[in-house]
């Protein structure tokens, strides 16, 4: 009777009996476990967690909306306002501040035309053709300071304030087209000269380029003299400064030097090979060769 009487105070004690309290028997659990339990192991037929092959084991899905279904025209979005943005020439911008002070540290030498190669033998402003790098752009910047009277020669100019700063002083300045050939091998003359090719021909410009490279306003290298010495006028009658007078000019041979449209080194011509070993230059003596090479060719060459 005693266990009878602790089983009753117990029960007095306890909570009401109810849906939330109430505990199924263990064989009803441990059958419902075995009833929907994963097969593991020789009985399994598919694995746990992420799949074990492709995107979805490394955890690098597409985002939603571009799964293997997408088509691939859309998959890939394109933005059509850089198309042909590749293509594109780029210019390294060097100022007339650089270009002072690249004077003043004996860099380079006012008394000779300056153009791509002096610059880039400075090891200061370096061309990398693989990067579609065709020359450098002169900017504007230190145009109140510049005072060195030059003969130079860039492939790119926007600013007519460059331009004036250094007529303003007596220089002159010419914009040129290079092609990508010529870049490389006046970017590093020593590199090309040792790897035993000829000089090569510069190229014409492209489509895009002939109106910028054909106007006097830019100093283009294929724009018409007179019309040149018309625009020196103008801009000097704008900025306010007189013009000097290169006729009379004591450097007028180094002012007035000017390449061939074809030409990219001063004294070298296109075709020409030069030994630095030996330290000489070979000149081709087959007409056709010449003929390929030189600027406008003529039937004189094949006589």
């Amino acid at each position: 009777m005693a266990s009878v009487e602790k089983a009753l105070q117990m029960l007095r004690k306890l909570p009401r009996v109810a849906l939330n309290n109430i505990k199924e028997f263990p064989e009803v659990i441990k059958e419902r476990k075995a009833r929907h339990a994963l097969p593991r192991g020789k009985d399994a037929k598919f694995k746990l967690g992420a799949d074990h092959k492709g995107a979805a084991q490394r955890m690098s899905r597409p985002r939603l909306g571009f799964g293997k279904s997408t088509p691939g025209y859309l998959r890939v979005p394109k933005e059509y306002y850089y198309s042909g943005h590749h293509l594109l020439r780029q210019y390294i911008p060097i100022s007339l501040l650089q270009i002072q002070r690249l004077i003043d540290l004996g860099r380079l030498n006012p008394n000779e035309p300056i153009d791509l190669t002096d610059i880039c033998n400075t090891k200061l402003l370096l061309i990398d053709p693989s990067k579609r790098q065709f020359g450098f752009q002169l900017t504007d910047e230190g145009a109140d300071i510049f005072k060195s009277k030059i003969n130079i020669e860039v492939q790119w100019i926007l600013s007519e304030l460059t331009i004036a700063a250094i007529e303003k002083n007596g220089g002159v300045v010419t914009t040129k087209y290079y092609d990508i050939e010529s870049v490389n091998a006046m970017s590093d003359p020593r590199r090309f000269f040792l790897s035993g090719k000829p000089i090569p021909k510069n190229g014409t410009p492209p489509l895009n380029a002939i109106e910028y490279y054909t106007s006097a306003a830019n100093r283009g290298y294929l724009a018409n003299p007179e019309q040149i010495r018309i625009e020196r006028l103008k801009l000097a009658q704008k900025y306010g400064y007189e013009l000097l007078d290169l006729e009379n000019d004591p450097q007028k041979d180094m002012l007035s030097k000017r390449k061939d449209p074809r030409q990219i080194w001063h004294g070298l011509e296109p075709g020409w090979l030069v030994n630095l070993k030996d330290e000489v230059i070979l000149k081709p003596t087959d007409k056709e060769w010449i003929y390929s090479t030189q600027s406008i060719p003529c039937q004189s060459a094949l006589k």
